[in-house]
This record gives structure tokens, C-alpha cells and sequence, in this order.
């Protein structure tokens, strides 16, 4: 058989290991658009299904461009940076431009103060070893950002083709699909999910006759809370809008309950405000401290949710780390779920999240 690609996801289609990238059924061939299986369930059901691949495969593929010429946008979910910014970018593609587009803006409050989002994400940026050309906040759903962007790409990649590089379930193929329907009109060339992993193979749409604007596989990294619980868990954890704060005037001695994925203990400090950035869909509840394990033993899975039966059987433990926070405005953020502001400072807190996934501090940008 010859060689053909998926047009949704790019595995090279194979009919004979249903288990494998690029599986379809014979009697599909013959199609004038021809999808894997995998990526016709995921278009017409929205069913996610697995494949035969690696971590390391991931990184091996993305690799290979290492040697090539081109600029690189380098994706990441701004409520996930810490677990979307990859560290070992120049490593995997070679000394290349690099723009970075933190992606879901129409997500955050529109109390956000951009100015101090960029500072940040360019700090955050040059701490995990990158050095960006610019900064530009998107959003690969609804559009916004991409006029901007589009034109910074234009401008630096020196008529050499775009890698669009980052992490699973970052929303890189999504913001192709945008760029791609913005330009021409057509709609959903490139297969889009919630799940992680969608885009198994390099993705090519010619940008001119001799360029390409390129989607790579997501770069799988373990730390990512998504890695840990289900599809419907995820789609709760997600937010699909804007993000409306949540606030709670607590004494010390209390503790906050995020679902039952993670938990920040309030130990010692004045009665002040607990600002919280999650999705909405995600219920938060408020407990005493000295209560706190109970109910996470007796209702993790049910008050505490989620986590579904599914998402109890793979997630991690949780594990905490305490902090003592001086200065005001701070933002203790819980990779891939959101983040809570603590607006005084003199405040000691311990912060629970599944192990590996780590917890950070920053100054806030709302």
C-alpha cells in the first residue's frame, strides 16, 4: 500500500494492527478523505481512543527538526505553564527563533492586567532556559490574538517554514484550525479534543510554494494533572468560559477542597481573603482543618469530586509542601487546575496536589 496520512491526525494509515497509529478498515481506502479510525471516532463521537506510542516517540518525532530551518511557536495553557513550558525546547529543535503564545485568554477574568501577564510568562520563559523573540496571549478557540500573532510570525520566520511545538492538550491544533478557517474558510482541517495526544504525525499546510506551517506531535510531560484522571473528570477541570473568581473570607484552622484533586490548608495568619481561579463547572468546598482528612477519606469520589471511580484508580496521592507568604498578591497555582490569590501578606499555608504534580508561587497579574 502506498503511503497515506491521516488527514486528521498525520500517522501514516495501515490496515493491519488495529492497536497501532493509523489503523482504518480496508473498505475505507477508497475515500476521497481518508481518516484513521481513531480520528473518525474522535470527529463523529468525540471518543478518544489509545495508541501504541511512547513518550520517547513523542520527543523522537518532534526531533527531527532539530536540523531544519524554520521558526518555532512554542504554545502554552496559561493555566498551565508550569506544566505546557518545555524545558528541554532548544534541545529538541536546534537554535531556532522562538515566539512564545500563551494560549485559553478568553479565559481569564478581564481583570487581568496583560502587562503583568507578559512579564511574567517572559520570566517564566528564561527560567526554563528559552529565549523568546516576543510574547502574545491567545485564544485558539475563539480567535483572539491571532491577527497579532500571525503577523509577528510572518514578520520573523525569514520565508522558512513555522513548527508549531508544545505539550499534549495544548491547543495546537486547534489554533491551526483557527488560523487555517480565519485565512481560507475551511473549517476543521486538523482533528480537535479535550484529551491529550491527538496529533500523532507532522501536520504540513503550505503557508506558500516553497514554506509550510507545521503541527507537531504534544510532547507528553507526566507532571500535567491531566495525565491522572478521566475524560469526563477533565472536561469538569477544564474551564470552556470565562473564569469567575470564587472568593472565601477564612480564619486559620481552615482548609479549602478543590473537588477532591487538590487542597490548600490555611495554618496560621489574620482572617483574610482566598480568591480562586478554577473552572466553574469544579466545585470548591470549605472545611475546618482538623476535619479535613476525614472527609477526604470518607468523601473523595462523592462530596469531593471529582475524582470519578476511574480518575481514583490512576491518580497519585496527594502530597503537600507549606509556605510562608510575605508579600502581597501572591498566587499559589495547582498545575492544570487553576490557582488561588492571597491578597495579604504574613500568611503560612500548606498546599496538597497529586505527587509529581507540582505546586508553585508567583507574584499575581490580576
Amino acid at each position: 500500500m502506498e503511503d497515506i496520512k491521516c488527514q486528521g491526525c498525520g500517522a501514516f494509515i495501515q490496515t493491519a494492527n488495529p492497536d497501532e497509529a493509523g489503523y482504518t478498515p480496508e473498505s475505507t481506502l477508497g475515500r476521497e478523505t481518508i481518516l484513521c479510525k481513531r480520528c473518525f471516532r474522535l470527529k463523529h463521537y468525540n471518543d478518544i481512543q489509545d495508541v501504541s506510542m511512547t513518550d520517547d516517540d513523542f520527543l523522537t518525532m518532534v526531533s527531527q527538526i532539530r536540523d531544519k530551518k524554520g521558526l518555532v511557536v512554542h504554545l502554552v495553557d496559561i493555566f498551565n505553564v508550569d506544566g505546557t513550558m518545555i524545558n528541554s525546547l532548544s534541545r529538541i529543535v536546534g537554535d531556532k527563533a522562538v515566539i512564545l503564545a500563551a494560549n485559553k485568554m478568553d479565559l481569564l477574568p478581564k481583570s487581568t492586567n496583560r502587562n503583568k501577564l507578559i512579564k511574567w510568562l517572559r520570566t517564566a520563559a528564561k527560567e526554563a532556559g528559552i529565549s523568546v523573540e516576543g510574547v502574545y496571549l491567545i485564544s485558539s478557540t475563539k480567535g483572539h490574538g491571532l491577527t497579532e500573532l500571525t503577523e509577528a510570525i510572518e514578520k520573523k520566520r525569514n520565508h522558512q517554514d513555522v513548527y508549531i511545538v508544545g505539550t499534549t492538550n495544548v491547543g495546537k491544533s486547534t489554533f491551526i484550525n483557527k488560523l487555517i478557517q480565519t485565512t481560507t474558510g475551511t473549517a476543521d482541517v486538523i482533528t480537535t479534543s479535550y484529551f491529550p495526544g491527538t496529533t500523532l504525525g507532522f501536520i504540513e499546510i503550505p503557508l506558500d510554494d516553497d514554506t509550510s506551517l507545521i503541527d507537531t506531535p504534544g510532547i507528553v510531560n507526566r507532571q500535567q494533572m491531566a495525565h491522572y484522571i478521566s475524560d469526563n473528570d477533565l472536561k469538569i477541570m477544564t474551564p470552556k468560559k470565562e473564569v469567575k473568581p470564587r472568593v472565601f473570607q477564612l480564619n486559620n484552622q481552615q482548609t479549602l477542597y478543590f473537588g477532591g484533586l487538590a487542597r490548600l490548608d490555611f495554618l496560621k495568619g489574620e482572617r483574610q481573603s482566598f480568591v480562586c481561579y478554577f473552572s466553574n463547572q469544579l466545585a470548591i468546598h470549605r472545611t475546618k482543618l482538623k476535619n479535613a482528612d476525614n472527609l477526604l477519606k470518607e468523601h473523595r469520589g462523592g462530596l469531593l469530586s471529582p475524582p470519578d471511580n476511574e480518575t481514583l484508580q490512576m491518580i497519585p496521592d496527594l502530597t503537600s509542601h507549606t509556605y510562608r507568604i510575605d508579600q502581597e498578591k501572591t498566587d499559589i497555582v495547582f498545575p492544570g487546575l487553576g490557582w488561588v490569590t492571597i491578597a495579604g501578606g504574613g500568611v503560612t499555608v500548606a498546599a496538597h496536589s497529586p505527587k509529581n504534580v507540582n505546586i508553585s508561587l508567583r507574584k499575581s497579574f490580576i
